[in-house]
């Protein structure tokens, strides 16, 4: 087989997790190609390293290693004659994750309210606004799956969120208060918001874009008081995602924690995530496990014997 066909196979079993995978199959296939040039039939780590290297700029060279790398541990599990480049060969990686500033639940009420203060006076904009901010602060949706929701995607038993970040249907379960909120939203869209098949859509009909959700979320959070001025750290409209799973983290406490591990899967499939390393993320913004895991660590060290 030539690289070509090992990369075909790789990229089909990866699609066929429903990954979308389109930008990593064109890398793939470019390295590919470089490496039957050479006469490769299994992944040389050297190929991949000089491959790599052929880049314009370390961040590129570093994402061709990982993905080419990613698809080497996968082949070498089959036929161990694939080699696995060193994950470090051309530098470490540096990922930039700036630190959530989870709001309190009285800050984002603040925000709500002052949305019920946007122009025009009267309008379904203002409602608009407060309920998809609402929504989004209760459910963890990413702004674009809240702003491209249709009237059909609210559903008896959850919201049907379509192909969202990672080409995935996925159903969020409601709370019965949102589920009410959204009702009497609902009857006020249908006097006001025309035909139109979106379920959030502004005073002209018409659905908000991610970015106007994103900037005007910024200037509430401002006039709320909530969020300084231009270049003063605030509240994202992301951290309303961020403060939905950290809170969901830490009310799992309250029932057992032995339901911990429970939760972070069901937290995972309604955030949408693909890995669960990505919902483990959140640890680091969630003092009350961190402490228990740290205390936990302390007794399996001291004593041997793991604490339930």
């Amino acid at each position: 087989m030539t690289m070509t066909d090992h990369a075909k196979n790789y990229v089909v079993a990866r699609k066929a997790l429903g990954m979308s995978f389109k930008q990593q199959e064109r890398t793939l296939m470019r390295y590919a190609e470089f490496a039957d040039a050479r006469g490769d039939t299994f992944v040389r780590a050297g190929s991949v390293l000089d491959w790599a290297g052929m880049a314009a700029s370390v961040g590129e060279t570093q994402r061709r290693l990982r993905i080419v790398r990613s698809m080497a541990v996968f082949l070498h599990v089959g036929d161990d004659r694939h080699e696995i480049p060193c994950r470090d060969a051309l530098g470490r990686p540096r990922r930039h994750r700036p630190p959530p500033r989870i709001p309190s639940p009285e800050e984002i009420r603040k925000i709500m309210s002052q949305a019920l203060s946007l122009p025009p006076t009267g309008s379904l904009t203002p409602l608009t606004f407060h309920v998809i901010i609402g929504l989004m602060a209760c459910t963890g949706l990413r702004r674009s799956e809240a702003t491209g929701l249709l009237l059909d995607d609210l559903r008896s038993d959850g919201l049907l969120v379509r192909n969202a970040k990672n080409h995935r249907d996925r159903l969020v379960p409601l709370h019965e208060s949102a589920r009410h909120a959204l009702d009497d939203y609902l009857a006020v869209r249908k006097r006001k918001g025309g035909p139109g098949d979106h379920l959030f859509v502004l005073a002209s009909g018409r659905p908000m874009t991610p970015d106007y959700l994103t900037q005007t979320f910024i200037l509430l959070a401002r006039k709320a008081g909530v969020r300084g001025s231009t270049g003063k750290p605030g509240p994202r409209l992301h951290d309303l995602r961020h403060a939905f799973a950290v809170r969901a983290l830490e009310d799992s406490l309250s029932s057992s924690r032995r339901d911990v591990g429970r939760h972070m899967l069901a937290l995972s499939t309604i955030l949408g995530h693909v890995n669960l390393t990505d919902t483990y993320w959140y640890l680091e913004a969630t003092p009350v496990l961190m402490r228990q895991v740290s205390e936990a660590a302390e007794t399996l060290h001291m004593t041997g014997k793991v604490r339930t």
